[in-house]
């Protein structure tokens, strides 16, 4: 079963006669127990979506779903077993990180009373300094403390670490596992793609308001350009690199060979085998690799 689905999902939002795209068409499945990333630079569409989701914001067409709940009929009972860290978590300065968290207790009936300071602990975070007074990794503490103390069925984290250090970041990245572990699903909108490759296991890329990619992390990184470089023990020509299966982008400069290459490297290395080689390194592809692929392909979109 999806815990999250749309259909042909579209919100235009209208500055008088113009309108602008949020996102349009979207169909998304993400499955329960799935830890799903989200990616798209600012203006995307990955808040757009969220807050579509979670009826915050009314569709222009189309459709979507929480827990098999419809989002605008249900919205209510979607919120209770969400767990939400917006991107701009904000709340009264005045008040101290115990006030806040006891406000979104009590929203919950009760629910994360007895979680919120041991997840607060795990994180460092002091609950009765006012906020006002609390730097933004701390503040986005708060926020993570509110989104996880209730166990969710649903964990929808804008940009969950910002501000964080590294050492607390383990320890959301452990959060994480931990809720993936008791059944939740996690929708993670992220620009960090580290991050996003280091806890996703599927990930969906969005271009304009559009869906241009759903796929497995693996499956992405098998399909992007690894870099390899070749030394050898004396020049070698060009040509005989030219034509070789898999290669798409190459430089010679006189015995190293520079080349990106995308699957096997079986026809690569038979290539360099007619010469004398000293040494090979390959830099394996990441995530970051794979989503400016997508963008490079439309520029003027990314922009």
């Amino acid at each position: 079963m999806e815990a999250i689905r749309t259909f042909a999902l579209t919100k235009r939002y209208r500055a008088g006669r113009a309108s602008t795209v949020g996102v349009e068409d979207l169909d998304l499945a993400v499955a329960e127990g799935q830890i799903f990333g989200y990616l798209g630079p600012n203006g995307a569409g990955k808040t757009t979506t969220i807050r579509l989701l979670l009826d915050l914001i009314r569709p222009t067409s189309g459709r979507a779903e929480v827990l098999g709940f419809d989002t605008r009929r249900d919205s209510l009972a979607i919120r209770r077993r969400v767990g939400y860290l917006p991107g701009d978590f904000a709340v009264e300065p005045g008040l101290t990180a115990r006030q806040v968290v006891a406000h979104y207790t009590g929203l919950r009936g009760g629910a994360g009373s007895r979680r919120a300071p041991e997840i607060a602990e795990r994180l460092d975070l002091d609950l009765d300094r006012p906020l006002r007074t609390l730097s933004k990794g701390n503040r986005q503490k708060v926020g993570l403390v509110q989104a996880f103390m209730h166990e969710p069925a649903v964990l929808v984290l804008d940009e969950p670490t910002t501000g964080l250090d590294p050492l607390v970041q383990l320890e959301f990245h452990r959060l994480v596992d931990e809720a993936v572990a008791g059944g939740s699903t996690v929708l993670l909108s992220s620009h960090v793609l580290s991050e996003v490759q280091r806890i996703a296991t599927r990930v969906g890329i969005l271009r304009s308001g559009h869906l241009v990619a759903v796929e497995d992390v693996d499956t992405l990184r098998a399909r992007a350009l690894r870099r390899i470089e070749v030394r050898f023990l004396s020049a070698v020509p060009r040509e005989a690199f030219l034509r070789v299966d898999g290669v798409r982008e190459i430089e010679v400069d006189g015995n190293v060979v520079r080349a990106r290459v995308q699957g096997s490297l079986d026809a690569l290395v038979k290539a360099c085998a007619r010469f004398e080689v000293d040494t090979i390194t390959t830099e394996e592809a990441d995530l970051e690799d794979v989503f400016l692929d997508y963008y490079r392909e439309a520029p003027g979109d990314a922009a």
